[in-house]
């Protein structure tokens, strides 16, 4: 999330929404019927004695980590955002998380010389070594900006993604900004020396998700200001390769839905668009213009405001997020959020979710970001936003269901806070949930009656 994010929330107005989803059972649910917990949810959310995680009955939580905590060789830097979590040896797991820092962040970056792409940027990665009785952590990557989500590769490393398009020169970055780079979990010798994949494209990146059969990569761009962002697919040299392999090139290309310049006009879930096509970017790194903006021809390509979170379903499909779209910012319709499906074999675009300002005192289902699968194979919504913040969920039926209230920084009802969730993800064996608050950065570790 950046500050213009912010700002765009603020100028919008956005209100209360219903949520349509489609599955077995299209539900619309309101405020009042869904914070008693829906038929195949968790229940209501009880208040934490701690101020911190509001959670249903027989869930607790275990704080890991907090922004400005002592670590070896300095503080923990702030702005959690998106997370990837990796098998460790025994007991342990780990954890690569994002942080959304620019230059003058309260609590910066700061990385040994070898793991820093460019000294002035304040951003990059920690890993973090979760034990049963204890957590360590370290940076493994400095001198990024702006890393906001990702996504883990079947190859079980991280690639985080800057959400940014600055150029060298700009603020003294003595870098060119707006890459994706991949971050080793089990070898720090791996994360030296940073290299952006350069042909993966520069752009203000959000989030990725890997196709474990085909090695292709889709990639959200979470753009302001004229056109949006678009979806992408990345088709590497070496599919599938391992660590490295990434750095062979490949071929970027930008999604076309026929007919369909901008997403947001879509608002029935379920709806179905067939014969998506692939575009080739004519200059991934964006030598004079933004990749949204470049000659596509008369037909163009399909955009869409706010793509954020990007997910691969264990269904075979990739998922991805438009956090909003406000009709007096640019876009052709207005939604409080957003959640396709695409689904590479058969080239099939599917609207999964659909949040709708149908009624002015329903405020909990709006504004998702990072997403992931639950164990029983729903979604799992970061929510982004001032005041209260929330984790929601949809059941495979398509019924929605809060999950987690976050406690945190919330400030009054009129003066809210920022305080969104990020970087959600299960371990191996669904039986731990791990989400970040970004600010103040907070990474919890959540256990309970998973359904599965």
């Amino acid at each position: 999330m950046s500050l213009d994010r912010r700002r765009f929330l603020a100028q919008s107005g956005i209100a209360g929404v219903g949520v349509a989803l489609s599955g077995a059972i299209d539900a619309l649910f309101t405020a009042a019927n869904a914070s008693a917990g829906p038929r195949h949810g968790y229940g209501a959310l009880v208040p934490d004695p701690a101020g911190l995680l509001d959670l249903p009955r027989g869930f607790r939580y275990r704080v890991l980590s907090r922004e400005g905590d002592a670590r070896p060789g300095g503080a923990v830097p702030s702005s959690f955002d998106g997370m990837g979590v990796f098998p460790g040896p025994g007991p342990e797991v780990r954890l690569v998380r994002n942080h959304e820092n620019r230059v003058g962040a309260s609590v910066p970056v700061v990385a040994p010389p070898e793991l820093t792409f460019d000294p002035v940027a304040a951003g990059g990665t920690t890993t973090l070594h979760v034990r049963p009785n204890r957590v360590e952590e370290r940076i493994s990557l400095g001198g990024t900006s702006t890393n906001c989500a990702g996504g883990q590769t079947p190859w079980q490393t991280w690639l985080t993604c800057e959400e940014t398009e600055i150029r060298r020169g700009d603020g003294g970055h003595q870098q060119d900004h707006g890459w994706i780079f991949e971050v080793d979990p089990y070898r720090a010798d791996r994360n030296q020396r940073p290299t952006p994949l350069t042909a993966m494209g520069r752009f203000a990146h959000e989030a990725i998700c890997v196709d474990p059969r085909t090695g292709v990569v889709y990639e959200t761009e979470d753009a302001y200001g004229e056109k949006f962002g678009c979806f992408y697919r990345f088709l590497p040299a070496r599919p599938l390769g391992g660590h490295g392999s990434l750095r062979a090139g490949g071929r970027l290309q930008v999604m076309r839905v026929p007919d369909l310049p901008d997403l947001s006009v879509v608002q029935e879930p379920g709806a179905t668009f067939r014969g998506v096509e692939w575009v080739d970017v004519p200059d991934p790194v964006a030598t004079t213009t933004s990749l949204r903006l470049q000659d596509y021809g008369p037909r163009g390509v399909t955009h869409a405001q706010k793509l954020e979170g990007a997910w691969w379903g264990t269904d075979g499909g990739a998922y991805f997020v438009s956090s909003f779209a406000v009709r007096a910012q640019g876009s052709e319709a207005d939604h409080q959020g957003q959640v396709w499906r695409y689904a590479p074999v058969t080239g099939e675009l599917r609207l999964v979710v659909v949040f709708r300002a149908t009624d002015p005192d329903a405020d909990l289902f709006k504004t998702p970001d990072n997403i992931c699968m639950t164990p029983s194979g729903g979604l799992m919504l970061c929510q982004d936003g001032d005041g209260d913040s929330y984790l929601m969920g949809t059941t495979v039926t398509g019924e929605p269901y809060l999950f987690a209230r976050n406690r945190q920084n919330i400030g009054t009802e009129s003066a809210p806070v920022y305080g969104e969730f990020a970087g959600a993800c299960f371990s191996a064996d669904q039986r731990t949930l791990f989400v970040n608050c970004y600010a103040p950065g907070t990474t919890y570790a959540i256990t309970g009656p998973f359904q599965r």
